[in-house]
């Protein structure tokens, strides 16, 4: 007989075959639609600190009294300070360069303590700009003060832009109505006409040629609104100031 094969047979499971009572499955959800934010470039943000002025005058200040105790002291003094002489000589950049050399660490630290104090109270509310107008030109005003009455003397100090600034706020504030000595700037102006009249070696001439510069720049650009000045005018003031500061130096 002959002999049965025998095959190794490997049992696959069954094709599936869907029933008739089963449901075919969901057909799978559409592709969602992928959206990119476009890409954006690096756009200027403009700087919005109200103070940019007046931080950047007391950082110049402070930087070049520094620089003054690296480099010699007497030097740099000598080539900054105003008098006479030097304007006969033809070095009318001494005019504004007088008001950034202090001679010695209270003499700065007081102007630049005041300058932060009339920055925080005047630069926001006037803007930058005018407040370097009035501030310069309250410099040249200082500077024709002290020519004025101390031609011979070595001048130098922010004073006179201070006290012209300081001057600038008493008359807007008066001017608005308020009384400046309420907020204290009033009582900090007399308290430095005191010390300015007391204190030998101070220059009475720059404290006071600034600080009528200051009040005239105040008189216009801090008018209260009910009197419509134009901003030309507004804008012309302290630079008139302080061509008329520069031809009385220069006389």
């Amino acid at each position: 007989m002959p002999k049965k094969h025998r095959t190794n047979s490997v049992n696959f499971p069954p094709p599936q075959v869907p029933s008739q009572n089963s449901t075919p499955p969901p057909p799978p959800p559409p592709p969602r639609a992928i959206t990119r934010k476009p890409l954006q470039r690096n756009s200027y943000k403009p700087n919005n600190n109200p103070f940019v002025f007046s931080n950047a005058i007391i950082a110049i200040n402070l930087g070049l009294f520094v620089w003054s105790q690296i480099s010699g002291i007497d030097r740099f003094q000598y080539n900054m300070f105003l008098s006479r002489i030097f304007l006969d000589n033809g070095e009318w950049y001494r005019l504004v360069s007088a008001g950034f050399v202090h001679f010695g660490l209270f003499h700065v630290a007081m102007n630049m303590f005041l300058l932060f104090q009339l920055g925080r109270m005047l630069e926001p509310t006037i803007g930058s700009t005018k407040f370097a107008l009035i501030y310069f030109a309250s410099l040249l005003g200082g500077s024709a003060g002290a020519l004025l009455l101390s031609p011979t003397a070595f001048t130098g100090g922010a004073s006179g832009a201070v006290f012209g600034v300081m001057a600038a706020g008493v008359v807007g504030t008066r001017q608005q109505g308020a009384n400046p000595f309420k907020s204290g700037l009033g009582m900090t102006f007399a308290i430095n006409i005191v010390l300015t009249l007391a204190i030998p070696g101070i220059s009475i001439g720059g404290h006071f040629g600034g600080a009528l510069a200051g009040a005239i720049c105040g008189f216009v650009m801090l008018a209260p609104s009910r009197i419509k000045i134009p901003e030309l005018v507004q804008y012309a003031t302290p630079i008139l100031v302080g061509i008329a500061a520069i031809y009385i130096s220069l006389a």
